[in-house]
């Protein structure tokens, strides 16, 4: 019995180990395709691999754009969308959660539609709405449509992770006195610390990886890292060193974060969200 029990371990292992390869493989080959010259690039599999190893596409990607400018961007605007976020949603998800009504079912059920709703149909009038309002190419806007876009996603994450707190903490908090304020910052944040932390982690990378407006609605000011990649393909045609080179420099942040917020981000998950 032992032995099967090994066997299948080692069977689970493996199994693991090549999904693992296989979902970090188009990671892998950016990275790989970095540090190629643009001839050997463009060249089969075995030429790629074989071939010399260079930094001139970083330095070219450096030299061309103003890299810290677009990462800045992409702090600024991935950080306020976050905390705008939490701000609307933590009451949202309380009333939600603690003080549910009729149509509160109906209610999470809509928001959550409107993340099946393609955003190339609502493209134009948001477009005017903010060339009205003067926020195109602005930090400001891109915070207030990211918030907007990733609002139904944290509304129902912290609204699954307060539903697992007994109301009757609560209860006993308006017992001794504590208002609705106190109620959610004494009380109910430090509770559903885990399920906020990873809220917040996940709304961060969502926001990061945002590509389609952030390329829509921004053009050199408030361009993000998003943007910052997408400069690299051009009429002439795809750059794939270039490309991979200022791919990696985007990714990079996020994935070190991910990285070393991954114990948080699974403690969470599983305070919850997917329960």
């Amino acid at each position: 019995m032992r032995a099967i029990s090994n066997n299948r371990k080692a069977l689970n292992t493996a199994i693991a180990l090549t999904l693992g390869l296989l979902m970090s493989f188009p990671i892998l080959w950016i990275l790989i395709l970095s540090f190629k010259s643009e001839l050997d690039a463009i060249g089969n599999p075995l030429q790629v691999l074989l071939s010399g190893w260079t930094l001139d596409s970083f330095s070219v990607v450096q030299g061309r754009s103003d890299y810290l400018k677009h990462f800045s961007n992409s702090v600024i605007i991935s950080l306020g969308s976050t905390f705008l976020g939490l701000l609307v949603a933590i009451p949202s998800a309380w009333a939600m959660a603690f003080v549910p009504g009729k149509q509160t079912k109906n209610i999470l059920m809509w928001m959550l539609s409107t993340k099946m709703l393609p955003p190339v149909g609502v493209l134009i009038p948001i477009y005017l709405l903010f060339r009205d309002f003067d926020l195109l190419d602005t930090r400001i806007g891109l915070v207030i449509i990211l918030t907007l876009i990733n609002l139904p996603i944290i509304i129902w994450m912290l609204y699954s992770y307060f539903k697992e707190i007994p109301g009757e903490i609560l209860e006993a908090s308006r017992m001794d006195g504590a208002g609705f304020m106190q109620e959610i910052v004494y009380v109910l944040t430090p509770m559903a610390i885990p399920g906020i932390a990873s809220t917040l982690i996940l709304n961060i990378i969502l926001s990061w990886n945002e590509a389609f407006w952030t390329i829509n609605l921004t053009a050199a000011k408030a361009a993000p890292l998003t943007a910052f990649i997408a400069s690299y393909s051009s009429p002439e045609g795809l750059f794939y060193a270039k490309l991979s080179a200022a791919s990696i420099m985007a990714i990079a942040p996020i994935l070190i974060m991910g990285w070393f917020s991954q114990k948080q981000l699974v403690r969470g998950l599983t305070f919850g969200a997917v329960k």
